[in-house]
């Protein structure tokens, strides 16, 4: 399993309290609203001409708002949905804007192709998008049947149907306690593989609702909220991309370029904030050495020792940007 020990409150990326019956009220909204979009471009402080990475354009409203500062900008996602929605959103840019679908742990096979050595910055706003989360045909969706995918790529074979259906009482346990932070993992794993035994999980609100009856229903928030959480999470490995990602995007920056991170889970930022950490110190000290040493990854200063959050008026105007945390760093 592609999972990470955790401790301490896991954020959310999307905490669905929509009841069923009023999810057809929100099948028309915008793609996917920016989360701390003013902080982003303040914070990255783009130059003109310059080229950023948006490896996670989602919906477009991070790429435009870099787009207007008069950067330009390659757009990446793995979604081919939003790959073909930011390609039409933003076609009036013309060449100062270029999408790609590809996930950002590859931006550097991307970069190779377009012959681009050195990059102006790079924004990653993690998690899932709106978007994939109201459409039912993606199986990220706890209000709305459809099957149990949660694929962001659909290239990818794994799903969570894979997962549901295959993985022992002790990995589902395993998962569910680390990506998701699930008190009750245990109780829930070994219904579903009671459950699975009779019919297997094929859809998405069979298996919510046979976590209700595991857990029962406790305030707003969806008690599956977190299983499919870590589910999701597990689908699409995105801790290893994440990862992988920093390592890749931060080799191209140039000097003087930023990195910026928007992280809704606990496991992400923490790999984010030991990232930057890390890079930034110059030199290094243990008990066993003679004397301290030359950091070989110093390559790093970081911008915001305190991460930053939403404002009151952001979170009020979009409950969903709550958990946000925007990270930045300068390559020195």
């Amino acid at each position: 399993m592609n999972t990470l020990l955790s401790k301490g409150p896991v954020w959310l990326a999307a905490d669905p309290m929509v009841n069923e019956e009023k999810a057809d009220e929100v099948e028309d909204f915008v793609y996917h609203r920016p989360v701390l979009e003013k902080e982003v471009v303040t914070q990255l402080a783009p130059k003109a001409g310059s080229l950023i990475v948006d490896g996670t354009c989602g919906g477009g409203g991070h790429t435009e708002a870099l787009l207007r500062t008069g950067a330009d900008v390659l757009a990446l996602d793995q979604d081919p949905d939003a790959v073909q929605h930011v390609s039409e959103q933003l076609a009036r840019f013309g060449r100062r804007v270029r999408v790609r679908r590809a996930n950002f742990r590859h931006a550097d096979k991307v970069l190779d192709e377009l012959e681009i050595d050195t990059i102006g910055g790079v924004l990653l706003d993690l998690g899932v998008s709106s978007r994939q989360l109201e459409n039912a045909k993606r199986g990220f969706s706890l209000v709305r049947n459809g099957p149990l995918d949660m694929r962001m790529d659909p290239r990818n074979r794994l799903t969570a149907a894979d997962i549901v259906n295959n993985y022992s009482a002790e990995q589902l346990t395993q998962l569910f306690r680390e990506l998701g932070e699930e008190p009750a993992a245990r109780r829930i794993a070994n219904l579903i593989v009671k459950m699975r035994k009779i019919t297997p999980f094929r859809e998405t609100l069979p298996l919510a609702r046979a976590i209700e009856k595991a857990v029962g229903r406790h305030g707003r928030r969806h008690p599956a909220t977190q299983v499919f959480q870590a589910l999701r999470m597990e689908v699409n490995d995105e801790l290893g991309a994440l990862e992988e990602g920093l390592r890749v995007l931060t080799a191209r920056l140039e000097s003087g370029a930023r990195i910026g991170v928007i992280a809704f889970h606990s496991l992400e930022d923490r790999i984010v904030k030991n990232f930057f950490r890390d890079r930034s110190r110059e030199w290094l000290d243990r008990p066993e050495w003679p004397e301290p040493r030359r950091n070989p990854d110093y390559d790093l200063k970081v911008v915001t020792p305190k991460p930053v959050e939403p404002s009151e008026e952001e979170q009020r105007a979009n409950p969903r940007s709550r958990s946000a945390k925007l990270r930045v760093a300068e390559k020195i």
